[in-house]
């Protein structure tokens, strides 16, 4: 809810731009009207690329407390190769083949400071890839990798990226990587990742992945 009121917060200001962009471009008169009609294609560029960021921002969910983000679900096809079924917090289902040993779950993680975390502004995160990984190294170097992008921003334009590579922009806001900790593929494996203050968080669902886990440790 957070990050649908920023985004919507984000999205007025380019509205506002572009009504008054395309008003100068429906006005009459010469040189009047090449510089209005170059200033309201410059002012609609803006307005989009400001719509583009409120587009962005409404990809992050927010974290309250410590929560649920993704269940995921392996079945062997063949030794070192999984179907994997994912279903994310808002039960939206999504399935995957992953090559190896293991899986890794990576997030892109929004933290406030300051004046924002003092009013109560909580954590937001979009998951990010879905990765497998093999044991031996050798295999890893040289055998099938599998990686899938799980979210993306419209037309390059991304947020998060700014924010994480010049953080001085906005200093209340850390834009940080999270990620679960590698853990085994198995047939009929079940796993639930959580995020909490300190990230991402995988825990076995049942007994087919706690087998896993206690073998692979």
């Amino acid at each position: 809810m957070l990050y649908t009121f920023i985004a919507l917060i984000v999205l007025v200001p380019a509205l506002f731009i572009a009504y008054k962009a395309l008003r100068l471009l429906f006005r009459d008169t010469w040189f009047a009207a090449w510089l209005k009609g170059t200033v309201g294609i410059a002012l609609l560029a803006v307005s989009v690329f400001i719509g583009l960021i409120a587009w962005d921002l409404l990809g992050y969910s927010q974290a309250l407390k410590e929560q649920n983000v993704a269940t995921l679900t392996f079945t062997q096809i063949e030794p070192q190769h999984f179907e994997v079924k994912l279903v994310d917090a808002k039960g939206n289902e999504q399935h995957y083949k992953l090559r190896g040993d293991q899986w890794q779950l990576d997030a892109r993680l929004v933290k406030f400071k300051g004046y924002l975390a003092r009013f109560g502004a909580h954590p937001g995160y979009r998951l990010e890839r879905l990765s497998g990984r093999y044991y031996r190294l050798d295999q890893e170097l040289s055998a099938e990798r599998t990686v899938y992008q799980l979210g993306d921003s419209l037309y390059g334009v991304d947020a998060w990226r700014w924010v994480n590579e010049h953080p001085d922009w906005l200093p209340v806001v850390d834009a940080v990587y999270g990620s679960a900790t590698y853990l085994p593929l198995a047939d009929k494996a079940a796993y639930e990742v959580s995020l909490s203050h300190t990230g991402l968080l995988a825990r076995p669902l049942n007994a087919a992945a706690e087998a896993a886990v206690n073998r692979w440790q």
